[in-house]
């Protein structure tokens, strides 16, 4: 299922929460008639269920910087800890619930003290955690891919990627998108920006002699 792509803005900010009320969107009608079972479908975010990604991205389009902080500090600085507490302050009684939550912040502008295209990539990410499981295609703008891939690439905030890909030179077969220098990792914009974040599952859609660098990557990640 697709959704229209966003009408383009000379201002990245205003372009970049656009892309990402699209991707939203897309996901919530993606969503609207799984069965209980699906919910409960193991994502590709370690130790979360689809219905948990879900409520963990309601919960990064509900904080702010002060709450942010304030929960790192309830939590002793513990990442792991403020996530797991966040996303249960969102999941709601049942899958119901979770999406109708997600649903509300569809178009919000809040976020944790990140840049607005980190947002981007984890909406995307994570929207690919939640489909790929579930069997679900999803037809994405190829432009919204290159300007996802062009941050991670260049960027370790808020996962590890540019470390992940350092030494290799990355090349998309369906879009503008190339970087690095070293052996060469070809596929999708798509399944790039997957393998760049640890998604190791996405290296079988990739080409290239540096493609078992990549894969020794994620082994030892």
């Amino acid at each position: 299922m697709t959704s229209p792509t966003p009408t383009t803005d000379l201002r990245p900010a205003t372009r970049n929460w656009s892309l990402i009320h699209a991707e939203r969107a897309a996901l919530s009608a993606d969503l609207a008639e799984l069965t209980e079972q699906q919910w409960a479908t193991q994502s590709l975010c370690d130790r979360f269920t689809v219905r948990e990604v879900l409520a963990h991205m309601t919960a990064g389009a509900s904080l702010n910087p002060v709450r942010w902080m304030a929960g790192v500090i309830r939590c002793r600085f513990d990442f792991d800890r403020q996530v797991a507490m966040r996303l249960a302050e969102h999941l709601g009684a049942g899958p119901a619930e979770t999406l109708a939550r997600f649903r509300r912040v569809t178009t919000s502008t809040t976020k944790p003290p990140l840049p607005i295209v980190a947002m981007l990539g984890e909406t995307i990410v994570h929207g690919e955690d939640i489909r790929r499981p579930l069997g679900i295609e999803r037809d994405y703008p190829v432009t919204t891919l290159t300007t996802v891939a062009d941050y991670y690439h260049g960027s370790d905030l808020p996962v590890f990627a540019k470390s992940r890909v350092h030494g290799l030179r990355l090349t998309a077969t369906d879009g503008p998108f190339t970087a690095g220098a070293g052996p060469r990792v070809s596929g999708t914009t798509l399944a790039l920006v997957m393998a760049m974040v640890g998604r190791a599952a996405y290296c079988e859609e990739l080409d290239g002699d540096g493609v078992a660098t990549l894969r020794e990557r994620h082994a030892t990640a």
